[in-house]
């Protein structure tokens, strides 16, 4: 095989150093990012996301992300009432546009990204230190919210100057210093507790009163109830009298036309009242006269107690014998 011509070697050399030289000038920028290119140290033009073409001269100053960022700090503030306040705060923030202008502010406005983050991290905690020294102890925890809006709008004035946009401030965290934490404790629990005694009180009071309103509904019911049962008893006693008084009168007039003695009655009465009271004297010992003329001072006891029957109508008593 004959060897090739010196000028067919010079021309692949040439292709080689041009394939090289294209190969070199080709430049790839990933999704989401920019590339700041400059000539000489000046600013020139922006390469946006994918495949571009860098001329030698040419030099890539930054490549700039236009994704979000986040960064966290920590600091510490003073109270109105002199207590210091431990913040953690979580800022999310990125180049507010992909715009050639606003690109180029992010890029130019700090000579690195740590000196940009210092900065915002010194603006955040000057505006949240100005917040909290009007503020008071007591009422520091439940401000989370005004603290964030005049935070981020004092940091919206300023950093839309670098280029950038805070997009959110989270305050993840508030804490004061142990001796003020275990005096809120304790200002809790004695709350707590005050709470709880009221809600006993309250329903003690509420137990009580029902209570009461139950006895007296109680009694109430009793006294109608003694009432309405006091009143039978007394209609049935009054009917009782009644039936007997009704019994007696039937028995005294049939004795009267048979032609015994009514006072005959009166001491069967008498004997039957006393058999009564021996089947329920429940072995009591019950005494009794038993002389010969007990029976007639019986009858004539009886006899007395009968005012309405004229007396001519009952024999006069005999004279009581006293038994030996």
């Amino acid at each position: 095989m004959d060897s090739m011509s010196p000028t067919a070697v010079s021309i692949l050399f040439l292709g080689l150093v041009a394939l090289v030289s294209l190969l070199s000038m080709i430049r790839t920028v990933p999704q989401a990012t920019v590339a700041v290119v400059t000539v000489f140290g000046k600013y020139r033009r922006l390469m946006r996301e994918g495949l571009n073409l860098k001329l030698p001269w040419e030099a890539i100053y930054d490549r700039i992300s236009l994704q979000n960022r986040a960064l966290e700090i920590e600091f510490q503030a003073i109270t109105q009432d002199q207590a210091n306040v431990k913040f953690s705060t979580m800022i999310v923030y990125a180049v507010a546009n992909a715009d050639e202008e606003m690109v180029k502010k992010a890029t130019f406005s700090f000579a690195s990204a740590n000196e940009f983050q210092l900065a915002l991290q010194r603006t955040i905690d000057g505006s949240v230190r100005q917040f909290v020294a009007t503020t008071k102890q007591a009422e520091i925890l439940g401000m989370r919210g005004e603290i964030v809006q005049h935070t981020k709008k004092q940091l919206d004035e300023v950093v839309s100057s670098w280029g950038y946009d805070v997009r959110d401030i989270q305050i993840t965290d508030m804490t004061f210093d142990k001796e003020i934490m275990d005096s809120m404790a304790t200002v809790v629990s004695s709350k707590n507790l005050l709470a709880a005694a009221e809600n006993q009180g309250a329903a003690l009071l509420v137990k009580r009163t029902k209570d009461a309103q139950a006895e007296a509904a109680f009694k109430t019911i009793g006294a109608e109830a003694e009432k309405k049962a006091a009143a039978l008893r007394g209609e049935g006693l009054a009917l009782f009298r009644k039936n007997v008084a009704e019994g007696m009168k039937e028995a005294a007039e049939t004795l009267k036309d048979a032609g015994v003695n009514q006072s005959f009655l009166l001491f069967l009465e008498y004997t039957d009242a006393l058999k009564y009271v021996a089947d329920h004297a429940q072995g009591k010992v019950i005494f009794m006269d038993n002389g010969a003329g007990a029976a007639d001072q019986v009858v004539q006891r009886l006899t007395a107690m009968i005012v309405d029957v004229p007396r001519g109508d009952y024999p006069a008593p005999k004279p009581a014998v006293s038994g030996s």
